[in-house]
């Protein structure tokens, strides 16, 4: 079975990963496959390069560059989306090649990457505003002002809730989130009944 994860960031998402990798399941952090790419894909750093002259030095993409040029322009963004994208799936597809028997996409552009066409099972996780805010600044150490600026950069909760097979709101403690993402893969029989990790 494959699981498609998505949702804002600071909702959550990382406590169900965690579910499903102790359950035995191949985790594919798209986020991550990205970075490793920009580092050994000279296909992708080209196409980013040919595109966005300037952005790439000595083989090493100048992140902040790119952003400045990206964020202040929707076609381009659009159009560096593209080029990552289709990028990144090629290699979770490579990675599904062995047929894992259970395994999470987590990918915040599930849908527009071209990912959630090969899930069995589609996933949101959301949480409160405020939660998500104090989340981010705790985790990345960002003030309240930009973690609220980088969360209005995403899409918000509803539009993740309307295209997903299933929703699970993160509106309580860690701990009680755990809980029900072990029932939400119990429903779903990955675990057994009353089988914990």
């Amino acid at each position: 079975m494959i699981l498609g994860i998505t949702g804002g960031t600071g909702c959550g998402k990382t406590t169900l990963l965690q579910c499903i990798a102790q359950a035995g399941g191949l985790i594919l952090d798209c986020d991550e496959i990205y970075h490793q790419l920009l580092e050994q894909d000279d296909a992708l750093l080209g196409a980013i390069a040919a595109r966005f002259p300037g952005v790439v030095e000595n083989g090493v993409l100048l992140r902040k560059k790119l952003g400045a040029l990206v964020f202040s322009d929707p076609a381009a963004l659009e159009d560096l989306n593209r080029i990552t994208h289709s990028a990144v799936k090629r290699e979770v597809l490579r990675q599904l090649e062995a047929k894992p028997t259970l395994a999470a996409i987590d990918a915040i552009a599930l849908f527009e990457g071209g990912l959630a066409e090969l899930c069995d099972v589609t996933v949101a996780v959301t949480a409160p505003l405020e939660a998500r805010v104090a989340r981010l600044m705790s985790r990345d150490g960002i003030s309240e002002d930009y973690a609220r600026s980088r969360i209005a950069a995403q899409h918000d909760s509803a539009w993740f809730q309307t295209r997903c097979g299933y929703v699970l709101e993160n509106d309580t403690t860690v701990q009680a989130f755990q809980e029900k993402c072990l029932a939400f893969l119990r429903q779903l029989g990955i675990i057994g009944e009353g089988q914990t990790l």
